[in-house]
């Protein structure tokens, strides 16, 4: 009877990976110490953090950062789905937003808010 019982209050989880950006951050004047860990260099000190679900979807996330303004891409994993961007911070702040906008609009992703520090 226990194991009928254990059985019935058995809960299953899994991740089924939706179309969703969890998270999109700026950060303004990057401390050259953590650029210098992230072994980021050229132009600009504003970085901007996007992480992605499924995680191929960053090769769009990015390619739209491109084509956003003058960023560089400084790191992107489909893998986990990330992408950091670089630039200076206006720069940055656009393709942000303008990703967020067209994953959401247009490809019905579930997109969170910017956020800053």
């Amino acid at each position: 009877m226990t194991d009928n019982a254990d059985r019935a209050n058995r809960i299953i989880q899994e991740h089924v990976p939706g179309k969703e950006i969890t998270l999109v951050h700026l950060i303004a004047n990057l401390e050259p110490e953590v650029a210098r860990l992230l072994a980021h260099s050229g132009q600009g000190n504003t970085i901007g953090i996007i992480t992605i679900s499924p995680g191929e979807a960053a090769i769009i996330v990015a390619d739209l950062s491109l084509k956003s303004g003058s960023i560089q891409i400084q790191q992107l994993n489909p893998d986990c789905g990330s992408v950091v961007i670089k630039g200076d911070l206006s720069s940055v702040e656009f393709a942000l937003n303008n990703v967020r906008d067209i994953m959401g609009r247009v490809m019905n992703f579930a997109v969170c808010p910017l956020t800053r520090t």
